[in-house]
């Protein structure tokens, strides 16, 4: 899919005026975004009288400087700018000391630049760094309703900040995720037109800085008239269970990582029409409320629903048996899990008959299916009538005793 790309300039400075500079550390930071003129500050009002100015630039990884800009005493630019849009903001810095340079940025102008004031016999240097913010919008504007919206921030070089958060609009924190080799993730699934707005990118500079963060609005369109349609579903094998009355069963989902995940249930009454009664937002933190709600937990370790894997505890009543599916959705991709549940009373849960002899009570042998390995699920039965299985036992108690 295509994505939309918003690219600011993340200006790193700082400033050691002396004859040598370390670059391990930057007292100012500045923000700008690409295709619009920043500026690069180099100010010093207290020299005066002859001065001559050099802006130079490097990559991080070299040791030879660049020439981009000189001016002198007798002339203002005694050097050719590397740039047409480059140029000192003050034509008269020779009295107000002022020698910023001012451009229009590309990615490509990634590196470091110093500006370098001679003045009578001494040399000063400021050091600046600049580093590129990338954002991502996936899926790009207008972005279809009930789709995933994934923002994707990242700083080069990372090592200049300390994290990036988002907001969203009403200055909304939104959690998001650090990914190695994509950067700052944050997600909102099954969009809505009420998304809609400016969402707000938060860099934060690593070290000593004029700013404790610099924030960049990204606009968020929705589409009004289109709504994604999830025709690409991946589903697992029918497991068809059985389970006790007001007992835990554990409901499976699709073992897949997870941005989202919704429960619906069909009653044994094939009439019925199948209805949402969970769903869960790891994102947004989310979870919809309804009568049957209660009846759902998230279970514990081995799965974890902040580490995207989704399974359930259900415990349902003597009449919420029926058809129960997990979808799970992953970006713009679903999966899917259909369980038929029959829900029973008076079961003993282990069914050993080790000290009676037991009657076969089916008129097949096929009608023993061994289930898999469930909390409270052991068998799946077919009795002949409708009382069959009760009365067995029944008897079973009975010889138990």
């Amino acid at each position: 899919m295509e994505s939309a790309f918003l690219t600011f300039i993340l200006v790193i400075s700082f400033a050691v005026f002396s004859s040598h500079c370390s670059i391990t550390d930057w007292d100012d930071v500045v923000v700008a975004k690409k295709g619009k003129t920043i500026t690069l500050v180099c100010v010093d009002t207290t020299l005066s009288g002859a001065i001559n100015i050099n802006w130079r630039v490097k990559s991080l990884y070299a040791d030879v400087w660049k020439l981009l800009l000189s001016a002198g005493e007798r002339e203002a630019f005694s050097g050719g700018a590397s740039k047409l849009s480059m140029h000192l903001i003050d034509p008269n810095f020779q009295v107000t000391g002022n020698f910023s340079l001012s451009f229009i940025p590309t990615m490509e102008d990634f590196g470091l630049y110093s500006c370098l004031i001679r003045h009578q016999k001494r040399e000063m240097e400021k050091i600046i760094l600049l580093a590129i913010l990338t954002v991502t919008i996936v899926p790009p504007a207008p972005i279809p309703q009930h789709s995933t919206l994934r923002l994707i921030a990242s700083v080069n070089p990372d090592n200049v900040i300390s994290k990036i958060t988002w907001a969203a609009p009403g200055d909304i924190f939104m959690k998001s995720e650090e990914k190695q080799n994509v950067g700052t993730v944050a997600k909102l699934p099954k969009v809505q037109i009420s998304d809609n707005g400016p969402y707000v990118c938060m860099v934060h500079p690593r070290g000593n800085s004029s700013k404790p963060l610099f924030a960049f609005n990204v606009d968020v369109i929705v589409d009004a008239d289109k709504v994604v349609s999830f025709t690409n579903i991946t589903h697992g094998p029918m497991i068809s269970n059985a389970t006790q009355a007001q007992t835990l069963f554990h409901l499976t989902c699709p073992s897949v990582p997870g941005d989202y995940v919704l429960i619906y249930w069909q009653p044994p009454d094939t009439s019925s029409s199948m209805k949402l009664v969970f769903q869960y937002d790891r994102w947004r933190g989310s979870t919809l409320s309804t009568g049957q709600s209660k009846n759902f937990q998230l279970a514990g370790p081995p799965y974890n629903a902040e580490a995207w894997r989704f399974s359930f505890f259900l415990t349902p009543g003597l009449k919420e048996g029926g058809l129960y599916v997990c979808d799970v959705l992953l970006n713009d991709n679903a999966f899917s899990q259909w369980t038929e549940l029959s829900v029973l009373k008076g079961i003993d849960r282990s069914l050993s008959f080790h000290s009676c002899e037991a009657e076969n009570i089916y008129e097949n042998p096929e009608d023993v299916r061994q289930a898999p390995p469930q909390d409270s699920v052991y068998m799946d039965l077919k009795p002949r009538g409708e009382d069959d299985v009760y009365k067995e036992l029944e008897r079973y108690e009975q010889c138990q005793s």
